[in-house]
Formats: structure tokens, C-alpha cells, sequence
């Protein structure tokens, strides 16, 4: 049964579960790379790892390149099959890959090639469709690599402050680990989220009060209480999360002999913006990416562009107005309520992140993201969350404002499935009832 609890006086610290050992064997394939340190992007203060995911200037901290033994980051190159998934990227990560388990099972995601949609979007599109994880988004591949540096650093309970997507991978794969699992929510999420979520049994917590608050509150009451919270931003989930763009960048490679021109993300707390980013300048470091290549040189450097929703966009509003800090905003109402972030922890850097590849950020309108999502289903075949169709919507605006080129390729990134919601109206679909002698005239 699910645990719908808020106790008056904090999280309650937890005991290990008593099967734990059946899932840890004692000499554990969990291990952690060396030389693990933690650096901030804004004022390069680096510390050893584990320690507290915010820098003492305030802003994110996530783990410093290269995460190996290596001498050189040079060293790394294009694997050489992409069968493994997140762990593809091993030499990037700082948890060495499990040999089983769910955490085996994240990323090997699909780049389809959707040629239907390029006059929609007016660009050569290719979709990244991370509904295909386990739990049906991108979030798994932060989680699988948060949760093995959990393992690896000898965490009894993990937990994730969430409106869904992440809660389900985080609770998904702490019961796949023996790991006991706190979900803090907010008040107001539909029932429908929690019954996904609360099929992996975690503890589910409605929180009354302001989401971006929530989000430091749980790190530093987690941290008393013996919960490690792989929050959106955590430094283990970030290195996970840039493997969706490594992957892709991969997959496109070796379809056309290119990197793409350009990438769409949605975006909501910075996290998997982040990941984006740190990958992209890890591929640089390591000259897969040319620093000098120009603009449509095969080795040349995607932009990266990321993409909100008009009804709660910071990021969005700050690079409109060429700010260099993301400010909070007061949400409004959207569809793609799954990146509807008011107050995003890694806002700032996201920023950063796609202005140094030369992108930008953009909102666009839920009437957008719906024709998005419609053309995504009817066109392409894919059925995406409301947030994933905001970088088709967000490509085609991009392309409208001369920000992408018709000729470009473009990577949209599909961050969720459209099974897990429902799927609207009934009466907006096309039926008939037809008597079963009458099949042949309707026909």
C-alpha cells in the first residue's frame, strides 16, 4: 500500500532494509572511479566528493573532467558500440557500470529520423526518443549512475523532490537496488502520478508549501536524516543526463559521417540542460568536437538550445532579456506541467551552458506544444509527453526567428513518453459506432 504521510516533525531517519545484503553482495560489482572531486562552473572551487551538491558561491557543483584514472581527457573516444546504453560512456562517468539490474537498462534509446516533419519545423529534424528508458524518460539515466555512486558511497535510502517523471525513476530503481525511497511531491500533483509512482512501493510525501524550497530543504534535512536526495540537478544525476546527448551525437555521427547543427532540450531545473552542456565541452576537451571547426563543419560544435514553456519560462525570460542569472518567475498554468520549474536550481548554468555553444533559450505557447505533440503523433508515429513536444515547437520557432537554418540537421529531444498520461478528451477523437452488418458500406 502507498504511503501518503507528511509526519509533523521532519523525515523519520531509516533503518536498512533487512534484505539489503541479497541485493549488495559484500564484494559488490558498485564501485566508484578514483580521484572522484566536485567543481563548481561558476567560481572553480573544486572540493572532494561526496559533499554538499551547491558551491559556497550558491551555484551547482557538478564532478570535475576527467572522472577517471586517466592522465588525459584526450584519451577518451567515440565508443565503439552503443549496445551498453548510458554505460556506453563509461570513461565520462564516475560509477563504474553494473553488471545487472535496472541500471543496466537505461539509455539505448532510438534517434529516428523524421523526414515528415522537416516542413513543419523548417529543418532536417531527428527525434531522440527517451521514452524508451525503463521508466519511460531520460530520467533514468541519471538515476541509474546517481544511484551507483549511492551504492558505491554506501547510502541505505535515497529519495527526489519531483512532479513525476523523476520520482518513478528514482523509486523504480531504489527498489530494484534494496534501497529504502523517499518521493517528496508537491500538494497539488494529479492522482494519476502518484499511482505511478506508488507501484514501486517508495514512501510518497504531498509537501504543502513553495516547490524551490523544497528542493534545498530536502537536501539538507535528507542529509541528517541519512536519505541521499538525487535531486534534478545532483552531481551523479547530471553525469548520467549528458549521456542523452552523447548518445544521439553518436547515433546521428554515425548515420551521417556529422554532428548535428543544433539541439533542442526542453528544460525545466537546469539538470539535464547541464548534462547537455558538460558533455558537449567533455567532447570538446577530448577534440571530438573541433574548437576551430566553423558553423556546418562535420566535427563543429552543436548549439544548444533549450526550450520552456511560455506559462513558467525563467530561463527562457532571462536570456530575453540578456541577463546573466535566472531570477524566479511566478508560474502560470501549461500543459507541459513536467517542466514547469518556477524557480530553477540550475538555471543559471543551463544559461551559461547554451550560450557558450552558441544557443539560446526560448519559450513557446501551449497551443504550440499542443500542434507539436499532435504532428509527433500523426506524423512521425510518436506519442511524447507535453513537455517533449516543446523542442519540435521550440525547432520551429527557432527556424521561424533564423536561429536554425533550413538546411540544418536538428537533434529534438524527446524527453518522456505519452503513455504514462492520459490522452485527453475522448470527444476530440475520431469514431464511429457501426453496426457489425454494416462493416463493408463503412468500409
Amino acid at each position: 500500500m502507498n504511503r501518503l504521510d507528511v509526519p509533523d516533525e521532519g523525515v523519520p531517519e531509516y533503518e536498512p532494509r533487512a534484505d539489503r545484503d541479497a541485493f549488495l553482495d559484500a564484494d559488490a560489482t558498485r564501485t566508484m572511479q578514483p580521484l572522484p572531486m566536485l567543481a563548481c562552473y561558476a567560481c572553480g572551487e573544486t572540493v572532494e566528493a561526496p559533499a554538499s551538491p551547491r558551491c559556497s558561491c550558491g551555484e551547482p557543483r557538478w564532478y570535475e573532467t576527467p572522472p577517471t584514472a586517466a592522465d588525459d581527457v584526450a584519451d577518451i573516444e567515440w565508443p565503439s558500440d552503443l549496445d551498453a546504453g548510458t554505460w556506453a560512456f563509461a570513461d565520462l562517468l564516475l560509477a563504474d557500470p553494473p553488471a545487472d539490474g535496472l541500471a543496466t537498462a537505461s539509455g539505448g534509446t532510438p534517434l529516428v529520423r523524421t523526414p515528415a516533419l522537416d516542413d513543419y519545423a523548417g529543418a532536417a529534424v531527428s527525434v531522440a526518443d527517451e521514452g524508451r528508458n525503463p521508466t519511460g524518460s531520460f530520467k533514468d539515466r541519471g538515476t541509474a549512475v546517481g544511484i551507483e555512486i549511492a551504492l558505491a558511497e554506501g547510502a541505505d535510502a535515497v529519495g527526489t523532490v519531483s512532479h513525476g517523471n523523476m520520482a518513478m525513476s528514482v523509486a523504480a530503481h531504489a527498489a530494484a537496488a534494496g534501497l529504502e525511497c523517499t518521493v517528496c511531491i508537491p500538494s497539488d500533483i494529479s492522482d494519476e502520478r502518484i499511482r505511478h509512482i506508488g507501484r514501486y512501493d517508495p514512501r510518497i510525501l504531498r509537501i504543502d508549501g513553495d516547490y524551490g524550497r523544497l528542493y534545498h530543504d530536502a537536501i539538507e534535512a535528507g542529509a541528517e536524516r541519512g536519505i541521499r536526495f538525487i535531486n534534478s540537478d545532483s552531481p551523479g544525476r547530471v553525469a548520467g543526463q549528458k549521456t542523452t546527448v552523447l548518445e544521439a551525437l553518436a547515433q546521428h555521427r554515425r548515420r551521417t559521417g556529422m554532428l548535428p547543427d543544433a539541439i533542442v532540450l526542453p528544460t525545466s531545473s537546469g539538470g539535464h540542460a547541464s548534462g547537455a552542456y558538460k558533455g558537449l565541452s567533455e567532447l570538446q576537451a577530448a577534440g571530438l568536437i573541433d574548437t576551430d571547426a566553423k558553423p556546418g563543419a562535420a566535427d563543429a560544435m552543436p548549439r544548444l538550445h533549450l526550450v520552456q514553456a511560455a506559462a513558467c519560462a525563467p530561463i527562457a525570460e532571462a536570456a530575453a532579456r540578456g541577463a546573466e542569472t535566472v531570477d524566479p518567475v511566478e508560474p502560470g498554468e501549461t500543459i507541459a506541467y513536467s517542466i514547469a520549474n518556477p524557480d530553477p536550481p540550475s538555471g543559471t548554468r543551463a544559461l551559461f551552458g547554451a550560450r557558450e555553444t552558441g544557443g539560446t533559450a526560448i519559450a513557446v505557447a501551449d497551443d504550440a506544444i499542443r500542434e507539436a505533440k499532435r504532428r509527433l503523433a500523426t506524423t512521425a508515429g510518436l506519442t511524447v509527453e507535453a513537455a517533449s513536444a516543446t523542442s519540435l515547437a521550440g525547432a520551429r520557432r527557432l527556424a521561424r526567428d533564423g536561429e536554425i537554418g533550413p538546411d540544418e540537421d536538428v537533434i529534438c529531444i524527446a524527453t518522456g513518453s505519452g503513455f504514462k498520461e492520459s490522452v485527453g478528451d475522448p470527444t476530440d477523437v475520431r469514431t464511429e459506432t457501426v453496426a457489425l452488418e454494416a462493416l463493408s458500406d463503412a468500409l
